[in-house]
């Protein structure tokens, strides 16, 4: 195999093809990714003052197979991490090609993961089942014999659950009695202050996942850069900030399935208020389910009933906007406070049962 760093115009092109080489015959495949994968690679973006991004291509006798990009990020000094892999069939042995490549090129590093995309908040996970399905937006999809490739390394599980979005007398009377700390107060994004917003989320990400897997500290500019990729989609329900006594100390992000206005293979147009899929989704929605992205709460302000709070203020949007279903916990499968936390507050607004739905991982192993 032949590692080329894709450093010329024409080798980018090709790191970028085959993608679309790959998905071209598969009817579940949505380009909604290429974006924050296009935001990463090429830059200039404030994540690469502090990581290092080395797209590559790989070939063998001549034939283009596989494409990923070395990131090393100072702030997750331990790791390389392959990220954006994508890779044709039968190639058993690309995992350890790669691992050796990484050992000849960063002989100080300890660790190498694949699945990370960066950062989490650009992305991670290498799909485990579900296969056959659109992917929800913003979680990963790729073919079933990824996962084959790293059969051989640690693999750490992510979860998502999904969960219905529907008025049952259980919610009706749930918020009848609802009783919140008189210092609670939710508060919607004002898209006319996008940037004090995303200061205010970034802030909260760090206080509150910094002990999850992966997690690395993030400045405001970094969350703010993602934002501006979907400001014309994105609405001012779609992020809670939880107050205590004015004081910002939690947060939830939610926000439609756009995948669900694309099809085989397009990626989503939406660079400004009049581009195709934007002017779709306000005139004509055909939107059915919604991700339950993120949810935090500052440890110190934890048990004070503001996890209810914001979910109570997500379930009602979301049933004024007349979305069905809902995918959510995209959670480490370690990190069952998480998972339980998440899963009780849902069952008890909607009063049914949360299901698992698909699985991913970040796969990792040591490299001394």
């Amino acid at each position: 195999m032949k590692f080329i760093d894709a450093n010329t115009a024409t080798d980018l092109d090709r790191f970028y093809a085959i993608g679309s080489e790959i998905y071209s015959q598969n009817p579940y495949y949505r380009a909604s990714e290429d974006d924050i994968l296009r935001l990463v690679i090429d830059g200039p973006t404030f994540f690469h003052k502090h990581a290092q991004v080395n797209p590559i291509i790989v070939e063998k006798d001549g034939i283009l197979i596989c494409r990923f990009a070395f990131i090393l990020d100072s702030l997750l000094p331990d790791y390389v991490q392959v990220a954006f892999f994508e890779a044709k069939f039968g190639l058993e042995n690309i995992a350890e090609e790669i691992i050796n490549e990484a050992k000849n090129r960063f002989p100080n590093k300890i660790k190498i993961c694949f699945g990370l995309n960066g950062h989490l908040n650009y992305g991670a996970g290498i799909l485990l089942n579900n296969f056959d399905k659109v992917p929800i937006f913003g979680l990963p999809y790729n073919l079933p014999y990824y996962k084959d490739y790293f059969s051989k390394l640690e693999a750490r599980k992510i979860l998502s659950f999904k969960f219905p979005a529907r008025t049952s007398e259980n919610f009706i009377n749930l918020t009848s009695k609802i009783k919140l700390d008189k210092n609670i107060s939710i508060k919607k994004l004002n898209k006319k202050n996008l940037s004090e917003y995303s200061k205010i989320y970034t802030q909260l990400n760090n206080t509150c996942f910094r002990e999850h897997p992966f997690w690395a500290e993030r400045e405001a500019v970094e969350d703010l850069e993602l934002f501006e990729q979907f400001q014309f989609l994105i609405q001012e329900e779609n992020l809670l900030i939880a107050e205590y006594s004015g004081e910002p100390v939690g947060f939830l992000f939610w926000f439609p399935d756009f995948n669900q206005l694309l099809k085989r293979n397009r990626e989503l147009k939406a660079s400004s208020n009049f581009s195709k899929d934007v002017l779709r989704f306000k005139l004509f929605n055909p939107i059915k389910a919604f991700r339950f992205t993120e949810i935090g709460v500052d440890p110190k302000f934890r048990k004070k009933g503001i996890e209810m709070a914001l979910i109570n203020q997500m379930v009602q949007d979301v049933l004024i906007a007349g979305y069905k279903s809902g995918i959510g916990g995209f959670i480490f499968e370690e990190n069952k406070d998480s998972i339980n936390m998440a899963i009780k507050y849902i069952e008890r607004i909607c009063g049914e049962k949360v299901v698992p739905d698909s699985q991913y991982a970040v796969f990792e192993t040591n490299l001394r």
